[in-house]
């Protein structure tokens, strides 16, 4: 089918991309003429394994295009997937006003009856208003119609989630649109679950707020193991043998980030405002996530009272390893709070510094390799599980001033960090000091 896709950020791209795979004309519409061009060429704007690689060959086999025209993009589209950003109000709310404008341009250039298909995090009620702007704005006597295709993309695993995704949701009143969807999205061999528009708006934000939820809950179990000397790595894995609870999105850590679930959230927390709800468990929930993210600066303060001209190095600043989004990532709190308490804050990302450089204090001072930005500081925070960071060799701590490690992402294990002569502290398991007094660093 020939498909055109309104927006090309993470979640367009990646459908884009993905639909031209399995077999479809796919034209990617962006106002952005720099970012359209670059694509052209093969060039991706967002880190994701695999993706510039498919864009390249898709291109190359003519099954993929890029545009900023408009009277190019729609041409002949049977299908016309809105993937625009809804970025967030001050009062936490889903920003609509790219999806509208989408809706506007769509009307002004549809030539043939399509189906038209929101791919955008948008709140309850959206499909019904973009499907009025449309029929308002239409130049063509043509008919839409209106279907809700909400996407469960993991950033780092965009591509699996595309092709072996658990489900795809699709939510309409139109028995046309439920057998163009069926037939666009066949060939990912994906089980399909129908469901009228609300519902399926309604379950994006459901699953986003419920994971999240289970992620601030290890965290806050994790905070008690602390206490108690347990280890809620043990923990977690006793909980998830449970199938009623299920291992995922049980590893402690410090919090969550990036471009999902710090704004649906909130969102969802402002829907329910809106109808005079107040949703008590998730306003919990992105609470202890905010504490959880300046932990790590809690455990540091104890052990040094006074941060000034202190040498601090920062280990990962994406919000999470295999990608290059530092979007509501710990990075940004922990160094600033760094910076605030007057340290010098050295950082490392295998992938991510140009975009961080984007969005962190301009005091931060960036290095290429995890040995140089370790060597002769006073401590050491670990921000981002990158596999680098995992299996680095633990002896390139000895080059530190003082060895001591706070590791919010749990990298290492006890056992073999206890053969080195660290200080090392994780979440939510026993310390491993060496044997000397705190007085003596």
């Amino acid at each position: 089918m020939n498909i055109t896709i309104v927006g090309t950020g993470y979640v367009g791209l990646v459908t884009g991309v993905s639909l031209a795979e399995i077999g479809h004309r796919v034209n990617c519409f962006d106002i952005d003429e720099d970012k359209i061009k670059k694509l052209g060429q093969g060039i991706s704007p967002i880190y994701e394994c695999g993706l510039q690689r498919l864009i390249l060959k898709n291109i190359n086999e003519n099954q993929l295009f890029f545009t900023a025209n408009k009277q190019e993009a729609f041409l002949n589209a049977d299908a016309v997937y809105i993937a625009v950003g809804t970025p967030e109000n001050d009062d936490g709310s889903a920003n609509l006003t790219y999806v509208e404008e989408a809706a506007k341009v769509i009307a002004s250039q549809l030539e043939k009856d399509s189906v038209i298909v929101i791919k955008s995090t948008v709140p309850v009620g959206t499909n019904e208003k973009v499907e009025k702007i449309i029929n308002a704005h239409l130049v063509n006597n043509i008919q839409i119609d209106m279907a809700s295709n909400p996407e469960f993309l993991r950033e780092g695993s965009a591509l699996d989630d595309s092709f072996y995704g658990d489900r795809i949701v699709i939510g309409t009143s139109s028995e046309k649109a439920v057998t163009v969807l069926e037939e666009i999205n066949k060939p990912f061999r994906i089980p399909i679950y129908k469901t009228d528009i609300k519902s399926a708006e309604m379950i994006k934000y459901a699953s986003n707020a419920f994971l999240a939820t289970k992620i601030s809950f290890i965290n806050e179990i994790s905070n008690i193991c602390e206490l108690l000397d347990a280890n809620i790595e043990d923990v977690a894995k006793g909980m998830g043998m449970d199938k009623r609870i299920g291992s995922q999105f049980l590893k402690a850590g410090i919090g969550y980030g990036g471009s999902c679930f710090p704004k649906d959230t909130k969102a969802l927390i402002q829907i329910a405002g809106n109808l005079n709800y107040d949703f008590e468990l998730l306003k919990g929930v992105i609470n202890v996530n905010r504490n959880q993210q300046v932990l790590l600066i809690k455990k540091l303060k104890a052990i040094y009272p006074t941060l000034v001209n202190k040498k601090i190095a920062v280990l990962g600043l994406a919000f999470k390893p295999n990608t290059d989004d530092v979007r509501e990532s710990p990075a940004i709190l922990v160094t600033e709070e760094l910076i605030k308490h007057g340290a010098k804050v050295l950082a490392y990302d295998p992938i991510a510094m140009e975009k961080a450089k984007l969005v962190l204090n301009a005091s931060v001072q960036y290095r290429s390799t995890i040995e140089e930005t370790i060597l002769n500081s006073e401590a050491v925070l670990i921000l981002t599980d990158w596999d680098e960071i995992k299996n680095m060799n633990l002896e390139l701590f000895k080059t530190m001033k003082n060895p001591l490690v706070i590791d919010g992402r749990n990298c290492f294990s006890l056992n073999e960090v206890k053969r080195y002569a660290i200080d090392y502290y994780s979440i939510g398991r026993p310390s491993v000091e060496r044997i000397i007094t705190k007085a003596s660093v």
